[in-house]
């Protein structure tokens, strides 16, 4: 795809797919209807019963919207985030999870439903133990001499294998008619707890941070050269990586606090952008936030349609995410030869 063409393309292709998203469901709403609801003349269309207005009101406000609008965060969030730190590693196999966040996130969210019984202190348990997870993963490459890079790694390694192991914990330890349940239900990845008041306060970061990691994505094309070459052209490394570890990393954290641990989708998406716009960072980072918001609304749609019972969207992305990602890796050898 020309890169003059591909973001004003899947600007639209993310639109058009966010309003089908808004019209699918258990109670489906017509184009028609959202048109008339929207104040838009929709040509043969009758007027909509002030009865009917109020219904899709409150279904697009208090379910839907929400819904969608997460699904969208989400699926940016993971893919920049992605896009960011195999940048950063020079290594197309690197994932958000690299170095601890989602495995931190999961083990403060299992504590928080222990603890108690508001949704609150679940996401804000879960957003702080995965800025914890990654503190610990920089402390333990700076305790150890060695290449920056593999030492940010291995520390990540320790830090996610750590709270792998107290989760572990954790789950054994909670009720297992109702706490276990719960803690497993959301660690498979889904949306329907989503809310109006949840989205309202992670968009803002999520939004402020991808906004950031994009304007800042040219030193990305310089860092992804090596650190000596960076710095001979005067780049700042050690502060780029942790500014961008930083936000990354809140990114990442915040896609838990509101859907739980959903796999494959940071690293999947920035192959398939890398593959249609190349690895221009400045044109890489914000086309894979538009796939992978693309990508996620499908994803729930499936996840909400596909069987009468909803099944957890991370399953999904995790049955679609190893064999695309198998064929995607395939391509980028084929090509590279």
């Amino acid at each position: 795809m020309k890169r003059a063409v591909a973001i004003p393309v899947l600007v639209a292709v993310v639109g058009v797919t966010a309003l089908v998203s808004l019209t699918l469901g258990r109670y489906p709403v017509s184009l028609s209807d959202l048109a008339h609801f929207l104040g838009l003349p929709f040509f043969g269309s009758p007027a909509l019963s002030d009865r009917k207005i109020q219904i899709i009101k409150n279904l697009l406000f208090d379910i839907r919207l929400p819904r969608v609008s997460a699904a969208m965060l989400i699926g940016a969030s993971l893919s920049v985030s992605g896009a960011v730190f195999q940048s950063m590693f020079i290594n197309p196999l690197v994932s958000p999870g690299l170095l601890g966040v989602l495995a931190g996130a999961s083990f403060g969210a299992a504590v928080g439903m222990i603890l108690a019984e508001s949704w609150w202190v679940v996401q804000v348990s879960a957003f702080f133990f995965g800025l914890v997870a990654v503190s610990a993963a920089l402390a333990m490459s700076t305790l150890n001499r060695g290449e920056r890079l593999l030492m940010l790694i291995l520390g990540g390694i320790i830090s996610g294998a750590l709270f792998t192991s107290l989760l572990s914990v954790v789950k054994y330890l909670a009720d297992p008619y109702e706490q276990l349940p719960a803690i497993i239900y959301w660690l498979m990845g889904s949306l329907t707890a989503v809310d109006r008041t949840t989205v309202f306060s992670v968009c803002g970061p999520m939004v402020g941070a991808i906004v950031i990691l994009i304007l800042l994505s040219g030193y990305l094309n310089i860092m992804s050269m090596g650190d000596e070459e960076a710095r001979a052209l005067g780049v700042n490394v050690g502060l780029l990586r942790l500014g961008f570890i930083f936000l990354a990393t809140v990114i990442s954290a915040l896609t838990v606090v509101l859907g739980g641990i959903i796999g494959w989708v940071g690293l999947l998406i920035p192959h398939i952008a890398r593959m249609l716009v190349g690895p221009d960072n400045r044109i890489l980072l914000p086309s894979a936030a538009l796939i992978g918001a693309a990508y996620l609304l499908i994803a729930d749609n499936i996840a909400r349609l596909l069987f009468s019972v909803e099944i957890p969207i991370g399953i999904l992305t995790s049955l679609v995410g190893i064999p695309f990602f198998a064929f995607v890796l395939r391509r980028t050898k084929k090509g590279s030869h």
